[in-house]
């Protein structure tokens, strides 16, 4: 028989699980190194580079050609990471090693830091599959509607220290997913100007008003405003729901 004659007493299913055993070995670590494209090479909280990067080595770059004709991104990249590194952040170490707590130096939820942190991420909308807007407002949607639950247009919106600041006027839409995102609201005079919006996640809607739990009425007039209207930012959002979070321990 050809099998015979040709592998003589060579145990095949021992080849098969020995093969199988290497492949699965690489696979572990393409895909761990795969994974250390950005963040890497490790820092410690001072932005020197860490001593201890892992078992792993950094893999060498690749670039990526990211969709609708934004042009190209090289990953692992010093410059890719540097853009997104926030310098001289309002934090003080609470003992001289690593991995202890910092805690903030001025206003934690103004300079982005524990809680309210965010990173800068791009200041361009996020897009759904055909290259539009995920977020915007429903009044641009024809076929959004509020079919179940309270609509909260017209309901003030009422701080966590019992405090009218302001009136929702909008939701915000994420067509892509179906579902609402934020409450956009219009500021009472007496807590400052302008409308803001905040995350559905982060308030209650009751009968009677839209409690946000998060911010006293004198914050509210702090939270970072959209700069174009009908459009949020990756950039936008990130600060927006941090403002809110931070206010949760800060406020």
């Amino acid at each position: 028989m050809v099998g015979v004659n040709f592998f003589g007493n060579f145990d095949l299913a021992s080849l098969a699980i020995w093969g199988f055993w290497f492949f699965f070995a690489y696979l572990v670590y393409y895909l761990q190194t795969e994974n250390m494209r950005e963040g890497y090479p490790l820092e410690m909280e001072d932005g020197s580079i860490a001593p201890n990067q892992g078992p792993f080595p950094v893999p060498s770059p690749k670039t990526f050609k990211l969709r609708d004709g934004k042009g190209e991104l090289t990953v692992p990249s010093a410059e890719n990471e540097a853009a997104h590194r926030r310098s001289d952040l309002a934090l003080a170490k609470t003992e001289a090693g690593e991995g202890f707590p910092q805690v903030p130096t001025g206003n934690p939820m103004a300079d982005g830091v524990g809680p309210a942190s965010w990173v800068p991420r791009a200041d361009e909308p996020e897009l759904d599959g055909h290259g539009h807007p995920k977020i915007t407002p429903m009044a641009g949607h024809e076929a959004f509607f509020v079919s179940a639950g309270r609509d909260p247009r017209g309901l003030p919106v009422l701080s966590r220290d019992d405090q009218v600041v302001g009136h929702v006027s909008e939701m915000w839409v994420d067509a892509s997913e179906h579902m609402v995102r934020y409450l956009q609201y219009d500021l009472e005079p007496e807590w400052g100007s302008g409308s803001r919006i905040v995350p559905i996640t982060l308030s209650r809607i009751k009968d009677r008003w839209v409690m946000v739990r998060s911010l006293k009425a004198k914050d509210f007039d702090g939270v970072p405003q959209i700069s174009r209207t009908g459009q949020i930012t990756k950039l936008e959002e990130d600060k927006i729901c941090a403002y809110y979070a931070g206010g949760t321990l800060y406020s």
